[in-house]
């Protein structure tokens, strides 16, 4: 299958606008995951063999790979997505008012690097209408992965009331979700990364951890994803505060706003994700599992195409990865190979 997408599939797409591109893939997943037959089949031909159920959060995993935010920002394909083979899939960014975005052209593709800049800024339809499609599918605790819901403010709150969209969010949306994921990372909603500060950051995370306490069905995991371009005393603060506040969990990392070696020539703005992000990520794991001491878990993101590249946030103390841009470039196949791959290698090693 990965044969197919890499050579028939992929360069078709690649003649179209990236965005355009990503909308097709999408509305596919969507079609695919809501017609059963179709759903069973895909779950027959993808599920991942011999991959061992995984607990992280209080949560149980079927494999060890994830689908990141931003591949299906307003849940259009989400159980297309977990019938892929993927042990989780995490929906969002999502806001409480529905939002356009940046200006296009905002996405920009590097086959050859295997490279993607996005300055999307979260467009997305917005709670109310997340809350209407999750819904209409399984219950939580009735799905055969994990779903996750990736919450942000509107690009015209202040960041001094940011607390109040992020609030709003996860009280609309985490009856529905397992786990909710808070972001503050994105580089492409102007002043959000500030929020990642220390005094911004408690307040924040203070907040949704007691709403949490007090949700709606009961608390869910809280996870924090941060962003691949801060300084080791911002990474400490980091993980002082998600450990003062209860949160489960750290994704490292979202896009970055450096150029690396190899990429100075792709579009300037926006954030830079792809197999170019990998050190930067691994680095960051790194720095988060030792700086907690293996007590917070981590969640690897950033430029895994392979086994053999998850296999590298394993090695670092990861305990889930999520893969995104390798989406992409590899095809709908990929979650099963990085599980399988990831297996097996777990077998080579005990």
């Amino acid at each position: 299958m990965s044969f197919l997408y890499e050579n028939v599939v992929a360069p078709a797409l690649y003649r179209m606008n990236p965005e355009t591109a990503h909308q097709v893939g999408l509305r596919g997943m969507g079609l695919l995951g809501a017609v059963a037959p179709l759903r069973a089949l895909l779950e027959t031909a993808l599920t991942p063999k011999g991959a061992r159920p995984v607990e992280a959060f209080g949560l149980r995993f079927p494999n060890h790979v994830g689908l990141a935010a931003g591949f299906d920002k307003d849940g259009l394909g989400w159980r297309g997505a977990a019938a892929l083979g993927f042990g989780h899939v995490e929906v969002g960014t999502v806001t409480p008012r529905a939002q356009p975005g940046n200006e296009k052209p905002r996405v920009f593709r590097y086959p050859p690097l295997r490279a993607v800049v996005n300055a999307y800024g979260f467009p997305n339809a917005g709670m109310d209408a997340l809350h209407a499609r999750l819904s209409s599918g399984p219950a939580r605790g009735r799905r055969k992965a994990p779903l996750g819901v990736n919450v942000g403010r509107n690009k015209d709150t202040p960041n001094e009331r940011a607390h109040e969209d992020y609030l709003a969010c996860f009280n609309r949306l985490a009856p529905l979700a397992d786990y909710v994921t808070v972001n503050i990372s994105s580089p492409n909603t102007s002043g959000l990364r500030a929020l990642q500060d220390r005094g911004p950051l408690v307040r924040l995370l203070s907040s949704v951890a007691e709403a949490n306490r007090s949700a709606t069905g009961g608390p869910v995991p809280l996870l924090l994803k941060v962003a691949p371009d801060l300084s080791p005393a911002q990474l400490g603060d980091i993980v002082s505060v998600v450990g003062e506040t209860g949160f489960s969990g750290i994704i490292a990392t979202n896009t970055t706003v450096a150029r690396p070696p190899g990429t100075e020539g792709c579009e300037p703005r926006g954030g830079l994700s792809g197999a170019p992000l990998l050190e930067r990520s691994l680095g960051v794991v790194r720095f988060l599992v030792k700086e907690s001491g293996g007590r917070i878990p981590v969640v690897g993101c950033g430029g895994i195409t392979c086994a053999a590249d998850a296999g590298r946030f394993m090695d670092e103390g990861a305990c889930l990865v999520q893969v995104y841009s390798g989406l992409i470039f590899k095809g709908p196949a990929l979650a099963r190979e990085i599980a399988e791959g990831l297996a097996w290698r777990a077998r080579r090693w005990v």
